[in-house]
């Protein structure tokens, strides 16, 4: 029986959507459910300020009358113009097994892209650099992350047998906390902090509320990472969607600013408990029990691992050492909480000022993943 794809208008197929991953991979000991909830939002015309400058459809795919596979396509135009190309997106791409499933879901986004004036199609990708992206080409037997994608082995297999191609790549680290920072790093960071006269803080979630730091920081984050690939700068609106997001699951321990002597904002580290063992706990869903999980990994029971959400430095300020008051300050507090590891996000292969921070650390190389690409 032939491949039956299907877009998605209603809001029963709009949930049909948000969890068939969290289904597919019921049980995988290294899948991290997504929180349904949560996609639904980004999926949202009306919330997702990427819409403002972003077109998109979701497909679900049947197969013998199961629902076998999902797939997004976007066209981010913002995005778009700064890079100077002509890209639809595939995003939240899940799939059986199955290569006429998987050919079937990527043919749809090729047709929504060609009727757009698209001429390359490149994934997995989301709406901005904060939705999931790449697909796992290494790492299968590791737990994944709440940010990032794990999927099973024979889907970089579909991709390349579909004739894509890399376009480019991420690795990511497993870093072990130090029972102690080695002295240079500690004597690094405070001849850094006296030699530009910097400020290392800490701030409340009131104080980030009422100063409206979150902008400050949003900012920080659009100005260090709008080199890194695909990136589209944060709108407003974005900005003040991620505040909302990341204030609701940072302990602010594990959040550090670093000031220069005019108060403007030149660094910040945020990280957050490890979730992956709560979200597999409660397989995603908040209601009825899944929020205790949560709120036990986050603000009580830490476990082991941590995760590196955002590491950001002003371009001006890089190759200068500040990344070392940043660190001094966030890893003398993870041993005083019970951590021993820390997971970095994806770094770009190519980024090599990224992947130099984590050479005072033990570390292990022990993911990658890929952006897959094609000409349609």
């Amino acid at each position: 029986m032939s491949v039956i794809i299907n877009t998605v208008n209603t809001k029963k197929d709009f949930k049909l959507f948000a969890r068939f991953a969290n289904k597919l991979y019921k049980g995988n000991r290294y899948y991290v459910p997504s929180m349904p909830f949560d996609d639904l939002n980004t999926f949202d015309k009306d919330k997702n300020g990427a819409f403002e400058f972003s077109e998109a459809e979701f497909y679900l795919a049947y197969k013998d009358g199961k629902l076998a596979g999902r797939v997004a396509a976007i066209v981010n135009h913002k995005a778009n113009e700064a890079w100077g190309v002509k890209q639809v997106r595939f995003g939240w791409i899940d799939f059986i097994d199955d290569i006429e499933v998987s050919e079937a879901l990527l043919n749809a986004v090729i047709a929504f892209g060609k009727a757009r004036g698209m001429s390359q199609i490149v994934g997995p990708l989301g709406f901005t650099d904060f939705d999931p992206e790449g697909m796992l080409v290494e790492g299968f037997d590791r737990l994944s992350t709440m940010a990032l994608i794990y999927n099973h082995p024979y889907y970089p297999e579909h991709l390349k047998k579909l004739g894509y191609y890399k376009e480019t790549g991420w690795v990511e680290y497993r870093i072990t906390i130090p029972e102690q920072l080695p002295e240079r790093h500690i004597k690094l960071a405070a001849l850094v902090k006296e030699r530009y006269n910097l400020k290392v803080l800490k701030k409340t979630k009131a104080q980030i509320r009422k100063e409206k730091y979150g902008h400050k920081l949003f900012q920080l984050i659009n100005e260090t990472y709008c080199v890194l690939y695909g990136y589209s700068l944060l709108s407003p609106k974005q900005i003040d969607q991620y505040v909302d997001v990341y204030l609701s699951l940072v302990d602010m321990k594990m959040l550090t600013f670093i000031e220069d002597q005019k108060g403007d904002l030149i660094a910040a580290g945020i990280t957050i408990p490890s979730l992956s063992e709560a979200l597999q706990k409660c397989n995603g869903e908040i209601l009825p029990f899944g929020w205790w999980h949560l709120l036990k990994a986050m603000f009580w029971k830490k476990p082991e691992t941590l995760d590196l959400l955002l590491i950001g430095v002003r371009p001006d300020y890089q190759n200068k050492g500040v990344n070392s008051l940043l660190f001094v300050d966030l890893f003398q507090n993870y041993r005083k909480m019970g951590f021993k590891y820390a997971e970095t996000n994806a770094n770009l292969e190519t980024n090599a000022k990224v992947q130099a921070m984590w050479d005072p650390f033990e570390k292990e190389l022990h993911k990658r993943r890929w952006v897959f690409g094609k000409d349609i």
